[in-house]
């Protein structure tokens, strides 16, 4: 990337350290010290899914140090979750304010905005987080930009962002499947059956996965493995919006 020093340099510089993501700087004050423990916490609860105490861990960071971004990027991650776009827009902007090119706030921030409908923009963000050098999880965006290409029907290029995750991270589960839908609306299911066998062999079943490899299977006429996927969705995801597809018979 032009620009970019290899000597570090503090936040609001033009140094390479403004290129890291905001959460991997070192604080600069005891505030921000108890800003980050309150963040790096509601991350956690955010993966653990219990957003109302992430929402508590992030105005408690907020309180501390208001210019600390991650703390905005954590407000705008449990907003999102909850479902109220319009304070989580106001807290991804915030967060970018503060943080600039962040890479970690550009994809959430970019996939928020295709979960919007704003495909151009939010694909703009997730691109340039994945081109971060510092960044070291570039698959995430990657396989975001896959997803948001599919929203928009433009499998070709959304083929090629899953593809460029699989290659970057052979173990990445999200582009692999994704891969395997894309085979199955092509209507090449001996494609889709082999992706479905990797992703079952890299980690547990999900009720998509075993949907999906009821409809390949029935696609290839292998009655067998049909049963046997449509089996496991019934006793793992009895609850499932899958299943509920599978009992009405709804297999596209």
């Amino acid at each position: 990337m032009s620009g970019c020093t290899t000597n570090p340099a503090g936040p609001g510089s033009s140094g390479s350290l403004d290129l890291r993501p905001a959460s991997e700087r070192p604080v600069t004050s005891e505030n921000q010290a108890r800003a980050k423990i309150h963040t790096d916490l509601g991350m956690a609860y955010v993966s653990a899914q219990r957003t109302g105490v992430a929402l508590d861990e992030a105005r408690i960071a907020m309180a501390y140090d208001d210019s600390y971004a991650p703390a905005h990027h954590l407000h705008a991650l449990v907003l999102m979750a909850l479902n109220d776009a319009a304070s989580a827009r106001a807290a991804f902007a915030r967060a970018d304010a503060l943080a600039p090119g962040d890479p970690e706030i550009n994809n959430s921030y970019g996939w928020f905005l295709c979960v919007q409908g704003e495909f151009d923009a939010g694909l703009r963000m997730l691109e340039q987080s994945a081109r971060n050098p510092y960044y070291t999880t570039p698959t995430r965006p990657m396989t975001n930009a896959g997803l948001c290409r599919m929203a928009q029907g433009q499998l070709e290029a959304a083929e090629g962002y899953f593809r460029r995750a699989m290659e970057l991270d052979g173990n990445n589960i999200q582009a692999i499947l994704n891969l395997a839908a894309i085979a199955y609306r092509r209507n090449n299911p001996e494609a889709a059956h082999a992706y479905l066998n990797t992703v079952h062999q890299k980690s547990q079943p999900t009720a998509e996965s075993l949907w999906l490899g009821v409809r390949v299977e029935r696609a290839r006429n292998d009655k067998e493995t049909e049963a046997s996927y449509s089996s496991q969705l019934k006793s793992r995801f009895p609850t499932s919006p899958q299943y509920q597809k599978l009992i009405e018979g709804n297999y596209e």
